[in-house]
């Protein structure tokens, strides 16, 4: 036989040579590099930003989940399903920790058809709940794209103009059952300015390219679980607003917690507007305009449509309009003295620091991620500040 040209194949092109990036140190160990790739790979997160633009901080978004016969493979352990689903919990914790002022709901797909598993919604434990019993459905038929998008167009088409309206799709099936033509659905995604991004588990595919091409979205196809988790993590923080999204003034209700005591008319039964079930209770916030009474926040006032939240849900929010700098790397080897992380007090074992930009304080990698992912302040600029 010939033997083959030494020239790589056109698929080749896209994939990373892992055995060319490793490195052998003095003594034939591949430690220092792998190390050095896990270095990079933390720093990732915090080099990549979108930087000083207009972001789109009250979000609406949908995800669509899969169900189909499909998420039964065991490419992931123990299947797709639990895989996507407990990777799911993880993420409606982060997606509202980031994002307290925006809404999420649920819809998933199978038998070529779609059902919403919640309606869209601020309040993540009625998403984990629901999540939890999905466990133990059973994977079936195929999945609707159009059913999909469909249900979800009924109800962001709905939210105001200055809100973000958005879709992620978790994708396992290769092939998709759709009643009609799913490229004019997406011109009417299109047209109302709906962002669609797509998370494939198996393989791309070429409808979901186009849809996630005309509607600004992302597209992105899993290695592993860490890479499927790192992929929606990516959706946490809020996108880029679009330049035609409307510009005004939010009408939004502040309530506080009143209790009641048992005396007072408020502790009987009453209805609550937001699980619709009737439960005793003595206390809740009550909408400054209508009165009605809601038993968490943020909501939207059923009765009068008034967005009511509290002062610590803007305040989280506050660190998307004014991120914190990326700090400065420097090397541990050109500090003198002190090598020890002003954070957590930790000595300093990596080959380098960061830097905060303002008051010059030098963390570990490790709080550098804390600071930038949690806390989104320097905690050595607030001690200096707070010291007279």
């Amino acid at each position: 036989m010939d033997e083959e040209p030494e020239r790589a194949k056109r698929w080749e092109g896209g994939y990373e040579r892992t055995w060319e990036v490793l490195k052998e140190d003095e003594s034939g160990s591949l430690k220092a590099t792998v190390e050095e790739l896990l270095f990079q790979s933390k720093r990732k997160r915090v080099v990549e930003s979108h930087g000083q633009v207009r972001l789109g901080m009250m979000r609406h978004l949908f995800v669509v989940i899969d169900c189909s016969r499909s998420m039964e493979d065991q490419d992931l352990k123990p299947n797709r399903l639990t895989s996507t689903l407990k990777l799911m919990e993880a993420f409606v914790d982060e997606y509202f920790d980031q994002n307290p002022i925006s809404q999420v709901g649920i819809i998933t797909t199978k038998n070529k058809r779609a059902e919403k598993l919640t309606e869209l919604t601020g309040n993540p434990k009625k998403h984990i709940a629901a999540l939890k019993k999905t466990v133990d459905t059973a994977c079936a038929g195929e999945p609707s794209l159009f059913n999909s998008l469909n249900l979800a167009i009924q109800t962001l088409k709905h939210m105001p103009g200055h809100t973000s309206r958005e879709i992620l799709i978790i994708l396992s099936s290769l092939t998709t059952c759709d009643p009609a033509n799913i490229y004019e659905l997406i011109k009417t995604l299109k047209s109302l300015k709906m962002r669609v991004s797509v998370i494939g588990l198996s393989a791309e595919v070429r409808v979901c390219t186009v849809l996630t091409r005309e509607t600004g979205g992302s597209y992105h196809v899993i290695l592993d679980e860490s890479h499927f988790k790192e992929l929606l993590m990516l959706h946490v923080k809020p996108p880029p607003a679009s330049s035609s999204s409307e510009c005004s003034l939010i009408r939004m209700g502040f309530p506080q917690h009143t209790v009641a005591s048992l005396t007072d008319q408020d502790a009987n039964v009453t209805l609550n507007p937001v699980t619709r079930t009737t439960s005793l209770s003595l206390g809740g916030y009550y909408c400054p305009q209508c009165h009605a009474k809601y038993t968490e926040l943020p909501v939207e006032c059923k009765v009068c449509g008034l967005t009511l939240v509290s002062a610590p849900h803007l305040a989280r929010s506050f660190h998307h309009l004014f991120p914190l700098e990326p700090f400065i790397e420097i090397p541990v080897e050109e500090i003198q003295v002190n090598r020890f992380c002003q954070a957590c007090q930790g000595e300093l074992k990596d080959k380098s620091a960061f830097s905060c930009t303002s008051c010059h304080s030098v963390v570990c990698v490790e709080c550098d991620l804390f600071i930038h992912d949690s806390l989104h302040c320097c905690p050595c600029c607030i001690h200096s500040q707070s010291v007279p």
